[in-house]
């Protein structure tokens, strides 16, 4: 399996069996690393929970769980310990002195994030985060 859009994942419904929970709102990554943590989903009653990324399969055409008890009331325990996605996306960034900001990234199925995608002047370009740490590409 290979790495999967950030933006992608979050424009595909989370299904138990077929039958949509919800839609996934944000990804929430590690405060210190490029590791994601798991997703911000409104699920069908309007609540917000926490859906932990290591028991999610992304397939396709959706984020399959195999529970709705993965679906977690603690949104705000995890939130407070980490960096929601969504907030960065095109906040300004100086990448080797150069103005861009971030417009995707790529989540390996470990939850690792291999790589970012920058935009600058015009244009797009991938670059790896191969320390692992926000200090390459962060706000």
């Amino acid at each position: 399996m290979r790495a999967t859009s950030i933006v992608r994942m979050l424009e595909l419904p989370v299904r138990l069996h077929g039958i949509q929970l919800g839609k996934p709102v944000d990804l929430l990554l590690d405060a210190a690393q490029w590791r994601a943590l798991g997703f911000e989903v409104v699920c069908g009653d309007a609540s917000r929970r926490f859906l932990p990324f290591a028991t999610a399969r992304v397939r396709g055409n959706e984020i399959a769980v195999g529970s709705a008890l993965t679906l977690l009331a603690e949104l705000d325990f995890y939130r407070a310990r980490s960096r929601s996605f969504r907030a960065l996306l095109r906040l300004p960034l100086d990448l080797d002195g150069e103005a861009a900001e971030l417009r995707d990234a790529f989540v390996e199925p470990d939850g690792t994030v291999s790589e970012a995608v920058v935009g600058a002047a015009g244009s797009e370009r991938r670059i790896s985060l191969g320390d692992g740490s926000f200090g390459r590409v962060a706000a």
